[in-house]
């Protein structure tokens, strides 16, 4: 058996209403366990979430792009030929690339010094 690195338990005492605050806090931090949201907030003093849902969309989309990219590609190499219509797909494409581009760095977070 592997030995802990963490070799000191603590324990204290809430009240009932300090310990739904606590419960309610450690649920909207969305974190697994309930230590290691506890020790964030005595190392860090604060716990926060951070949304990653438009970066999952945007590899997603990215993903479908690159599929219809892919088709092109194809369809070039089968024919030895490539058509208007594909130049124009891939413009469209890649103005969908730039568009999600734009739309995540404005999602960013400022940050002031």
């Amino acid at each position: 058996m592997t030995e802990r690195t963490r070799k000191h338990p603590v324990q204290f005492y809430l009240n009932d209403e300090e310990e739904y605050i606590l419960e309610k806090k450690f649920q909207l931090s969305k974190m697994k366990s309930k230590s290691a949201f506890l020790r964030k907030l005595v190392l860090y003093g604060f716990v926060y979430d951070v949304d990653y849902s438009h970066i999952r969309n945007m590899n997603a989309l990215l993903g479908n792009i690159g599929g219809n990219l892919n088709q092109i590609a194809k369809r070039v190499n089968t024919t030895n030929t490539i058509y208007k219509r594909d130049m124009e797909d891939i413009k469209e494409l890649m103005n969908q690339i730039w568009q999600l581009q734009k739309s995540m760095v404005s999602k960013q977070p400022l940050i002031k010094q």
